[in-house]
Parts: C-alpha cells; sequence; structure tokens
C-alpha cells in the first residue's frame, strides 16, 4: 500500500544509459533513492530540492538492473529555513524492479492522452504482470500551460508499471505549448535536457526522436515563441552522429526500434507539410544506416500500420510505421498499441480500455 503523500507509485524512465526514477508526492519533501548502500539524490548542486512536487533520482541503469530493487527515500519539509530547517524523520519504501531481459519483450504505447489518465491505464493494463516495457509517446498533458498537467504522465506511468518496469517517455507537439513548455525537461527524463536520445534495453536498441511542433515557427498560433526548425537542424546533426557511430549494431541487439510522437514519413495538408526535405534526410539516414525495424507514433489520433510503398509513405519509409493511439468521445475511453518482440518478427494489436482487441497484425523481421 503506497504512503498518503504518493500522488502515484513511482515510475522509472529508461534514458541512454541511465533509470531516472521519479514520484509525485502531495506535500514538500527532501527526496533519494537508494539501491543497496549507494544513494542517488534529488539535489541543485549538493542542495536537496523541495520547491517541486516532483521529484527525480538517476541512477546508472546496470546498478538497478543487479539488484532489482529501489528503496523510495524522504523526509517530510515542515519549514525550510536558512538555518536550522524543521523536516521529518526519513521515511523508506521499498519497490521491485524488473528490468527487460525476456526473449519475447511485451511493450505496451500509449499517445495523445491529453490529461486523461483513467483510460489510458486500463488500456495500458493490457499485459498484467506480464508486461516488460512502457512507452508514453508525446501528448500525454492536454498541454504545458497548466502545470499540474505534467502529473499526468507520471500518474499513467506509475499506476500501469507499479514502479516495477522501464517506461521511455516522448515529447508531442501539444507538450511545446504554454508557459510551463520551458520546464518540461524538469519534470521528465532527456538526455542532459536534450528530448532525443537513445537508449538500449535488453535486446531492444531505442531512437527517441522528437519533432517538435507540427506548424512552421512563423505560424500565429505560436506568437513568436518558438525555434523549433533550429531545434530539428541540431536533432539533425545528432542523428548523422549516431548513424555513424554503429551504437545500434552492437552485439545483443536483435530489435531496433524508432519512437516519435510524429509519423513524419507522411505528409500532412497546410499547414502541417513542414520540414519536406529534412524529414526526407531522417528518412534515408534511417533506411541507409540505422534500418530500424519498426517506427512507432502517436499523433494522429488513429490506429494503423503502413509499410513501405504504402499511400502514406511520402519520404521514403525506413521500416513499417505503426501509429497506435486513438480517443473516443467517453473521457474515460482509451485505444493503444501492444507490441511483443519476438526472435522472428513483432506482433501488434490494438487495445482499448475495455479490454477489446483488434486482429493482431505480425510484422516479420
Amino acid at each position: 500500500m503506497l504512503p498518503d503523500i504518493f500522488d502515484s507509485y513511482p515510475a522509472v524512465y529508461a534514458v541512454c544509459d541511465r533509470y531516472v526514477v521519479t514520484v509525485t508526492l502531495k506535500a514538500e519533501t527532501l527526496f533519494w533513492v537508494r539501491v543497496g548502500n549507494d544513494y542517488y539524490y534529488d539535489d541543485s548542486n549538493g542542495i536537496l530540492r523541495s520547491s517541486s512536487l516532483t521529484h527525480k533520482a538517476e541512477l546508472p541503469m546496470e546498478v538497478l538492473d543487479k539488484a532489482g530493487k529501489y528503496v523510495v527515500c524522504f523526509r517530510r519539509v515542515k519549514e525550510r529555513k536558512p538555518y536550522f530547517s524543521d523536516v521529518g524523520e526519513v521515511e523508506e519504501y521499498e519497490f521491485d524492479f524488473c528490468p527487460v531481459r525476456n526473449d519475447n519483450i511485451n511493450v505496451y504505447h500509449i499517445a495523445d492522452a491529453h490529461n486523461r489518465v483513467t483510460g489510458p491505464v486500463k488500456a495500458g493494463e493490457w499485459f498484467g504482470d506480464n508486461l516488460d516495457l512502457l512507452i508514453l509517446n508525446g501528448d500525454i498533458p492536454n498541454h504545458s500551460g497548466d502545470i499540474s498537467y505534467f502529473s499526468a504522465i507520471h500518474r499513467i506511468a506509475g499506476e500501469i508499471t507499479k514502479g516495477k518496469h522501464p517506461v521511455i517517455f516522448s515529447r508531442g507537439n501539444h507538450d511545446t505549448r504554454g508557459i510551463y513548455a520551458e520546464n518540461l525537461p524538469e519534470y521528465t527524463p532527456t538526455d542532459n535536457g536534450r528530448s532525443y536520445f537513445t537508449v538500449r534495453l535488453g535486446k531492444i536498441w531505442a531512437l527517441v526522436l522528437d519533432c517538435a511542433e507540427d506548424k512552421p515557427d512563423t505560424n500565429a498560433e505560436y506568437g513568436h515563441t518558438i525555434c523549433c526548425h533550429d531545434f530539428r537542424l541540431r536533432e539533425t546533426k545528432f542523428l548523422e552522429k549516431i548513424a555513424q557511430s554503429g551504437e545500434y549494431d552492437a552485439e545483443g541487439i536483435e530489435h531496433k526500434i524508432v519512437i516519435v510522437h510524429s509519423p513524419f514519413t507522411d505528409t500532412f495538408s497546410p499547414p502541417f507539410d513542414i520540414e519536406q526535405e529534412l524529414y526526407s534526410k531522417w528518412c534515408e539516414i534511417l533506411r541507409e544506416k540505422i534500418k530500424p525495424e519498426i517506427m512507432i507514433c502517436g499523433h494522429v489520433h488513429n490506429c494503423y500500420v503502413t509499410m513501405p510503398g504504402d499511400e502514406k509513405d511520402k519520404k521514403g519509409q525506413p521500416c513499417p510505421v505503426v501509429c497506435a493511439s486513438s480517443l473516443g468521445n467517453d473521457f474515460d475511453y482509451f485505444k493503444g498499441g501492444a507490441f511483443t518482440f519476438g526472435k522472428d518478427g513483432i506482433s501488434v494489436r490494438f487495445t482499448d480500455s475495455d479490454k477489446n482487441s483488434s486482429e493482431e497484425i505480425i510484422i516479420k523481421k
């Protein structure tokens, strides 16, 4: 049973070669995570953070993978003062952790929750205790104009995984909107503030990309507050560097996947027809160098698979693209994607919060 101060279970996000244990609490605390005799603090240059109710502690993947459990530790803050702060005793709660190690890897995908929690959680329970990895692929909050909306990310992740399984988080276009969009890296896992990165989990190597906004920077809707084109140029250099590194062909990798909110391989009608040349270059790099097995997306509020050469392949698709998120008129309804990565290929089902499922789609290697 969770303590009364927890808003939800912890979420263990995977980014690069580390985990970010994240907990949203209901009152100010000082926070850290203990694994064995090692401590990982939520601090700012040696000062324990208490002003935010969302706490993050980073630790090496190999440490938690080996231990298989971690302890969330905190002190309740009664009054923080320049001298002799008044804080409570240390409270500790232990959680089990299961790294991705299976041959058949069960992955559930959620995007476009738009601040809904109940429906996405019900849908995300499809695999039950056999879940290995959760993907939250953008637009989980409705926007970033209200900082409380960020809690939906961690509530969905925590309620589905119970702090026991890793989560990969990717930013969506609605996440870039609002006064707190610039603070999102403080509340979510990034690579030193960068929202695109790679991560290795067992036999899966994942490339997380970020298309940012879906219209030109000059669109009046943004009010001169974004520079996403320049952001994508920097991301292109990152993608080129990854392609040259060959890290995606390391020993033991059996599945290479791309996780990105927007299916940039398609072309949308104006004003959403942005970055045609740049996205074509991304496709070329992926197709010619990295050669992923699958790309998993949200954004379009629909569930389908498009293969290279299909109608929606407008830029030279590098692999099958699966869009897997859909909302209904009922606020508690949600449909997402259930993936099983096996030796011979990938099983895809679209399942919903009422436990309905589409027919199985097999994507062969």
